[in-house]
């Protein structure tokens, strides 16, 4: 029985512990009511510790490695914290077996998973806004949002990837090339009884019905409807004409108005289905050249979506080697020879292309060069991010290089240097598509610039008219003020000429009397020294 629990949610993990609670007696009703109160199921299950998650991304990266088994780094430490002191005796009880051996791999611990533990989680997971004291509304909010991004990154929804689009047209195309058949057949059959010799002029099995639709009864067909019936045949007047003078020379039996609307509503039918038959050929066209460009343009359209129905998916076709490629299809034909011990097919689905069934030397060898080709078309459909045809244009040169090869003799260019020069021509075109925004932006900001500046002149001419009148105020004024200027600098000039002698005699006047004091010190000092020297004789 486990003694702990680890319970995960939206918001993060929690390991719980268990105490007191029997295994025999979970199931019985009473025990089952008394889960129920939080109060009673608190004092058995007890969280121990918790590990929240930091964002949304981290959620999503923790439930993702979840739902594969994967321990992640921030659960291990987690784990390893708390079951750091102890690890002998516990028991960990986790909802996912995967998850429980990878944990018991890593970190040694005894893990359990089994129907006591899934009960003892769902009662934790109704009590779980008590547990956390979190809000039952904030609880379903992160959910919803983790729900909605786990699901997201799971189904992975891309407009160009989805391949499923192209398995089932190309299973309802090939129905409704069969079903057609048939339909086309019944009604020649049925209308043949009242108008046979129609079957002779018309091949084509939709022109035979509209013309059926168009004449109805053959009695009632004159010249006026010789321009709608060369419509339907695609302006062949002389079959429009054999149509005509058919009708009048019919053998055959005359149709009751009843009989005629059943085979006109059958008619109607089958050109209704003929017509969605081309829609859906234009569809699955489009389809392939969004999501396998490359191998569209190798194969063709109908055989490059037998072959992505025939693996499954494209990625399933990208992982097959070229020689599953090559008797992809033809199953039935290797299993009969391997249990026979006899020769094993060539080629499968492959074979309808136009460079096997074409040759008749030499097929085994095209068709091996082939499905290499196609093995490298699809890896580079399924794993390029910007799709282009034009890898699938060069792998289908180089096969017809090959052919040429096998029949004249002629060397073909080295696969490296031919896919080097298709990598150099679509680096050339992304950088033009990359420049070509660039450009529409200037020219769309020259554009806009350009259109104010008529407005800037007009505003500039008006300036201009007042900046010409005042200027000529302007010029009188400055007339003016050079007079007056003139006369400052020269009344200037004259009070600082007669500053100049006056500052001069200062000077020379604060010379002599700093002489005159100098001169008055030395007698000072000569006194002085003179009668310091009268003292000392009189004291001798």
């Amino acid at each position: 029985m486990a003694t702990h629990i680890l319970f995960e949610t939206a918001t993060g993990f929690n390991i719980f512990q268990l105490s007191g609670m029997e295994s025999i007696a979970e199931f019985t009703d009473q025990v089952q009511k008394s889960m129920q109160d939080f109060s009673k199921f608190s004092k058995v299950c007890k969280m121990v510790g918790s590990l929240p998650f930091t964002s949304a991304e981290n959620a999503l990266e923790n439930i993702n490695s979840i739902s594969e088994g994967i321990l992640t780094e921030s659960l291990h430490d987690f784990l390893k914290q708390t079951f750091s002191k102890k690890t002998e005796g516990v028991v960990l009880g986790v909802c996912d077996n995967k998850l429980s051996a990878s944990i018991g791999d890593e970190l040694k611990i005894s893990c359990l998973s089994n129907s006591h533990t899934s009960e003892i989680i769902r009662c934790i997971r109704n009590h779980i806004s008590e547990f956390t004291k979190l809000k039952s509304a904030d609880l379903l909010k992160a959910q919803l949002g983790l729900g909605h991004s786990y699901s997201r990154s799971k189904v992975k929804f891309n407009v160009h990837k989805v391949d499923n689009m192209i398995i089932q047209s190309i299973c309802l195309l090939e129905q409704l090339d069969k079903d057609l058949n048939t339909f086309f057949m019944r009604l020649r059959e049925w209308y043949s009884w009242h108008f046979p010799e129609l079957l002779k002029i018309i091949e084509s099995q939709v022109h035979f019905a509209k013309l059926a639709k168009l004449i109805q009864n053959k009695k009632n067909l004159t010249e006026e409807s010789l321009d709608e019936i060369k419509e339907i045949l695609e302006d062949n007047e002389s079959l429009a004409k054999d149509v005509l003078s058919a009708a009048k020379a019919s053998m055959g039996g005359d149709i009751s108005q009843i009989d005629l609307v059943t085979v006109m509503h059958f008619a109607d039918r089958v050109i209704s289905l003929d017509e969605y038959r081309t829609n859906l050929t234009q569809y699955l066209a489009k389809k392939m050249q969004d999501i396998a460009p490359n191998l569209s343009a190798l194969v063709g359209d109908r055989i490059g979506a037998k072959l992505i129905s025939r693996a499954g998916s494209l990625t399933s076709l990208a992982k097959y080697p070229a020689s599953t490629v090559q008797i992809l299809g033809a199953e039935k034909a290797l299993f009969r020879a391997m249990k026979v011990r006899g020769k094993t097919p060539k080629y499968g689905i492959i074979f309808n292309a136009s460079a096997v069934s074409s040759e008749t030397k030499n097929k085994g060898r095209i068709a091996r060069c082939l499905s290499n080709k196609i093995s490298i078309a699809t890896r580079i459909d399924c794993f390029s991010d910007n799709p282009t045809a034009k890898f699938g244009v060069a792998l289908k040169q180089q096969v017809a290089d090959r052919i040429k090869f096998f029949n004249n003799g002629v060397a073909p260019k080295r696969n490296l240097d031919v896919m080097k020069e298709v990598i150099e021509e679509v680096e050339k075109d992304f950088a033009e598509e990359e420049v070509k925004p660039v450009v529409k932006e200037s020219s769309s900001k020259k554009r806009k610039e350009s259109e104010p500046t008529e407005e800037k002149s007009s505003k500039k001419s008006k300036k201009e008219e007042k900046s010409s009148k005042k200027s000529k105020s302007d010029d009188v004024e400055m007339k003016e003020e050079p007079v007056k200027e003139e006369k400052k600098s020269s009344k200037k000039s004259s009070s600082k000429k007669e500053e100049e002698p006056v500052k001069e005699e200062k000077k020379s006047s604060s010379k002599k009397e700093d002489k005159k004091e100098k001169k008055e010190s030395k007698k000072d000092e000569k006194e002085e020294k003179k009668s310091s020297k009268k003292d000392k004789k009189e004291k001798k």
